[in-house]
């Protein structure tokens, strides 16, 4: 059973990499894995996955963990999910900066 959702899980990444056009090692580099280890892990050769492998390959993906696990749920980019066209996740104070740059304040 471990197993199968392993698969499954796994499955479901390359789907989610697949459809958003990136490439393994993009996917890799993306997620903060190393890319020999992606390969396995997409393979199939690595299974046992922990915790820490399973929140990065949600980071990869830019899903919360659970997320992952809905495997009824179709893939979709990742500029669709987040609702615009940037994958970019702002800074926290990038509002403030960018009035700044642009001249405009609060009042």
């Amino acid at each position: 059973m471990v197993n199968e959702t392993a698969k499954r899980l796994i499955a479901r990444v390359k789907q989610l990499r697949q459809a958003n056009g990136l490439t393994q090692e993009q996917f890799a580099e993306r997620a903060g894995l190393d890319y020999k280890y992606y390969q396995h892990v997409e393979a199939g050769r690595s299974l046992n996955l922990g915790l820490e492998t399973l929140l990065k390959l949600a980071k990869g993906c830019g899903w919360e963990l659970r997320q992952l696990f809905d495997f009824d749920a179709a893939p979709v980019a990742l500029a669709e999910a987040k609702g615009h066209g940037s994958t970019a996740t702002p800074r926290k104070g990038a509002g403030k900066v960018a009035k700044h740059i642009t001249g405009q304040t609060r009042r």
